[in-house]
């Protein structure tokens, strides 16, 4: 019996330590996006490639441009697991934007790559758009929290 209890606290023992380091080296990450965007971004040259070379290299863009559909956007994010300081939460290791620019005739024009670092810098505007096409009506909203009420789990 006692053998028995004394293997069985050196396996979980064996098995916990081997847990803990496998976590520790392998660095789980959750990405989006176009992978290696800032190596593929190299890859193109301004003046030469055109937008055939920049769909086989990088892929279709996640956006265009509304006003102009020569401005192409693509986007690269990086989530890791932070360490035991960070309990565990998501931290952004690196959140890249590239922005591509064609002439008239589809060669590119300008490439600009964002880094993590850079978007920091971009003031944003702190003005607050107001809708008023999401404003419900007392009726919608008066039927919208009864049926929440409903289907609410008990």
């Amino acid at each position: 019996m006692f053998f028995k209890i004394k293997c069985h606290s050196k396996l979980v023992y064996l098995f916990f330590l081997v847990f803990l380091t496998n976590c520790q080296l392998k660095e789980s990450s959750n990405t989006h996006g176009i992978l290696f965007l800032e190596n593929r971004a190299n890859k193109l040259v301004i003046n030469k490639s055109n937008k055939n070379d920049v769909i086989n290299i990088i892929g279709q863009p996640h956006s265009k441009s509304i006003e102009n559909e020569d401005n192409w956007i693509y986007i690269e994010r990086i989530f890791v697991k932070g360490r035991y300081h960070k309990l565990g939460q998501n931290i952004l290791k690196s959140n890249n934007v590239l922005f591509l620019e064609f002439n008239k005739y589809g060669i590119l024009k300008n490439k600009e790559l964002l880094k993590k670092e850079d978007i920091q810098k971009i003031a944003f505007s702190s003005k607050i758009t107001e809708n008023d096409l999401t404003e419900n009506s007392f009726i919608q909203s008066f039927f919208s929290s009864l049926k929440a009420k409903m289907y609410r789990k008990k």
